[in-house]
């Protein structure tokens, strides 16, 4: 018991420095929340980690995060090391960025999340699946499928008119519908709520 005192002791004292938006009572209580998620995931990982279902439920439960897209992205944000099971470090340093992240900290998440295919550009393709994806869990999703994707494919060619979407569009040098991360940053830094334009990727404030 008294290794195990010790050993938590290490382990928080190192994750208050690693996970800097979080003091030391904070990182107790995200350890102790791991350990209980930890509980309710499969064996498989041997009691050093939980899986993407209870990750997504946790960040469902407690922030009402509910597009499975963008749980799934920032699931992937959260495992550095691509092995499907979040480690505790994982856990607090990941919080850490979600819940008190700069603005830097949280461009770099958020553009992440939307470029799906990891090619380092946000383009029209991927505009359009996480778009979609914000409009179908709304409440008037009755509409049909085809309809959903009109209504995308609408907004997609007026944002270039839209005045909130125009930094966006200004630095799109070559018009390709790509935008890259200094495009976003600078759209961003312009218009704090261009942050989540393309869907949402953070808990809101409450």
């Amino acid at each position: 018991a008294a290794m195990s005192r010790k050993g938590l002791k290490l382990l928080v004292d190192s994750l208050t420095r690693s996970a800097k938006h979080f003091n030391k009572s904070e990182v107790e209580c995200l350890v102790k929340l791991f350990d209980t998620l930890v509980a309710k995931a499969c064996s498989e990982y041997a009691g050093a980690g939980f899986d993407r279902t209870v990750f997504r439920d946790t960040l469902h439960s407690a922030f009402g995060m509910t597009d499975e897209v963008v749980l799934d992205r920032v699931f992937s944000i959260f495992d550095k090391d691509n092995n499907g099971c979040i480690s505790v470090v994982e856990w607090v340093e990941g919080l850490a960025v979600l819940l008190r992240g700069t603005l830097e900290e949280k461009m770099k998440l958020c553009f992440t999340v939307y470029d799906l295919n990891g090619d380092g550009y946000i383009s029209k393709e991927e505009m359009f699946q996480m778009l979609k994806n914000s409009l179908l869990i709304q409440p008037a999703d009755e509409e049909p499928e085809e309809g959903v994707k009109d209504l995308v494919e609408i907004a997609l060619k007026k944002m270039a008119s839209t005045c909130l979407f125009i930094p966006f569009f200004l630095q799109d040098h070559d018009h390709d519908g790509k935008l890259s991360f200094t495009d976003f940053e600078k759209a961003v830094r312009d218009e704090n709520l261009l942050l989540e334009a393309f869907g949402p990727c953070l808990p809101d404030i409450k």
